[in-house]
């Protein structure tokens, strides 16, 4: 079945559908429409996890360890989202609105920046650097940006001396012209794909996954431009929600399971917005249409917008973690409420794993939702027992004398007014490595609490992600080596409890199947074909030097699974 093309007038109004034209399009781009199907979930057994003991331009003007510790502790021990991307067309303003967009999504990326337009003469501009977007940008560098259209991204890394070079958007020219592109995702097939290109004479200048997909634009016979987005995407395996900016052309992309969320939105202007988070949407006073589908090309250019499907797509497999802890709760992720998925996530534990205490309290600040969730199933109070410092800077300097449990009181400071004689309920999002939440447990208790109960809104993480998310190896996973007693023993809590993964299926419903669960069962939607993956922000090197077996740390183990595993692993 041909795919419908969505096409809306020149004034970029309402859309409307229209027949495509077969003449213009391949065969191989026109596949049934990427609307993603539902089907019977399959659920993945765990064992009970309880223990007891107006204009935009008026904006701008002219680390002491656990002493039993078997852990690395990196300071903050989640997992980070590799980045957020934002694309702009059809706005005069479009590099303000791209800044702003960036600003809403700062949280998926702190490392560094960029943006790109199209000026008039129809060349693409760059602007990008190292640091937070108020850092990388100023009003004289948006004034470098002018143009109708944008493209923007902000990227999560190790910091590094040579770390610019892989902060996108990145552009490149090619014989027909030039493109720009902002990726977030991670591609399970990038050494196998980079080893082929290199035996074919592309020179890459960076160690990121996305310089495959522009050297794989530019080798494509295809005809027109965005039908060789189809056809190098076609030979992508894993997560990818892109962005691309070309002289007159604005494309949006998501790979086929929808791994990594993106939405599109449109200003009362007619402007046509893409964003990772709807949040981004909120703060330039853009409308959320809708989600980009899975396996689906979205095309903005001066006769509207056209929808074609990539591929044949598969069922999705959207990233839990995204309602979990990575986006913002006033965002709708996936189509649904992040904040209200949070605060559901609170009450089943409040149900399930019960404990009488006085006074619940979050880590926050991605605890708090879960934590009111709780608090009001159970009826007992919630405050603030734990203040978080928002002036923490990505370094700083630390005492020669070591304070123990230092990097954790530099972010949260205990309110002993809150804590101290009572039974506190804490609420986390997740425990990865588990130092930090034995620290925590630490201050709470030399805070004066009685008893600390601690509870988790996600099941317990046992593998690494090969999607985007930068997440430890599973031996440093605390979860893959110990029970849940033995977690509870670690972090000195009194007792310990995690959503169940039956619970957040059910919670989940029609849609539970749709979703990716690889962290919480280690069976993966897409298994990882090569013995070793790349694991985003483990490293950086020059992009120059060396080839890439010769990256020290940049690289983790793929899982092996028997082949039973393989089968059931398919969600």
């Amino acid at each position: 079945m041909a795919s419908t093309v969505l096409r809306s007038s020149p004034s970029l109004q309402t859309p409307t559908f229209l027949s495509p034209n077969p003449s213009s399009l391949s065969s191989k781009a026109l596949q049934k429409p990427c609307f993603p199907p539902f089907h019977s979930p399959q659920t993945h057994k765990f064992t009970s996890i309880k223990s007891s003991s107006n204009s935009i331009s008026t904006f701008f003007s002219p680390k002491n360890q656990h002493p039993d510790d078997e852990f690395v502790d990196s300071g903050d021990d989640k997992p980070r989202e590799e980045c957020g991307v934002v694309g702009i067309y059809g706005d005069s303003e479009a590099s303000r609105l791209c800044y702003l967009a960036l600003h809403a999504l700062q949280h998926r990326g702190q490392e560094g920046a960029g943006i790109v337009t199209v000026n008039g003469d129809g060349v693409l501009q760059s602007i990008t650097g190292v640091g937070l977007v108020s850092e990388v940008f100023s009003e004289s560098k948006l004034d470098q940006l002018p143009g109708n259209s944008a493209i923007g991204h902000v990227r999560y890394s190790t910091a590094g001396a040579s770390m610019l070079k892989n902060v996108q958007p990145f552009v490149a020219g090619y014989r027909y012209g030039s493109v720009g592109v902002a990726h977030n995702g991670n591609l399970v097939n990038y050494r196998s794909l980079r080893q082929m290109l290199e035996d074919n004479g592309s020179i890459f200048n960076t160690s990121s996954d996305t310089e495959c997909v522009l050297h794989l634009i530019a080798i494509s016979k295809a005809r027109p431009f965005f039908l060789r987005i189809v056809d190098a995407c076609e030979q992508l395996q894993g997560a990818y929600s892109m962005v691309f900016m070309t002289e007159d052309k604005l494309v949006a992309v998501r790979d086929p399971y929808g791994f990594r969320p993106l939405v599109m939105g449109r200003r009362s202007n007619g402007a046509v917005v893409f964003a990772s988070e709807t949040c981004a949407l909120d703060l330039i006073e853009a409308t959320y249409e809708r989600e980009v589908y899975p396996g689906e090309v979205l095309v903005v250019d001066k006769d509207g917008v056209q929808s074609l499907c990539l591929i044949p797509h598969p069922e999705p497999k959207q990233c839990i973690f995204e309602h979990i802890y990575f986006s913002l709760p006033n965002s709708i992720v996936f189509g649904r409420s992040v904040y209200e998925s949070r605060r559901t996530f609170g009450e089943i534990l409040a149900t399930e794993s019960p404990v009488d205490c006085d006074v619940v309290i979050a880590v926050p600040d991605s605890g708090v939702v879960a934590a009111l969730g709780y608090a009001e199933k159970a009826g007992v109070p919630f405050q603030q027992g734990l203040i978080r410092s928002h002036y923490v800077g990505r370094t700083f300097i630390e005492p020669s004398q070591k304070i123990r449990d230092f990097g954790v009181k530099l972010k949260l400071a205990p309110v002993r007014a809150v804590l101290e004689g009572k039974r506190v309920v804490v609420v986390d999002d997740s425990i990865v490595r588990g130092t930090t939440s034995s620290k925590i447990v630490r201050l709470i208790k030399e805070a004066g609490a009685k008893e600390v109960h601690m509870r988790i809104a996600s099941p317990p993480i046992i593998g690494s992600c090969y999607y985007g998310v930068d997440t430890p190896s599973p031996e440093e996973l605390i979860s893959n080596r110990l029970d849940v007693e033995k977690i509870r023993e670690y972090i000195g809590s009194d007792t310990l409890a995690f959503l169940n993964i039956d619970s957040l299926r059910r919670l989940l419903g029609a849609e539970s199947p749709n979703f990716c669960y690889a962290c919480f069962s280690g069976q993966y939607p897409v298994e990882p074909t090569e013995p070793k993956v790349k694991s985003i922000g483990d490293f950086v090197d020059d992009g120059l030097t060396g080839g890439i077996d010769s990256i020290n740390g940049g690289w983790v183990q793929g899982p092996r699974l028997k082949k039973a595993e393989k089968v059931v692993g398919l969600l």
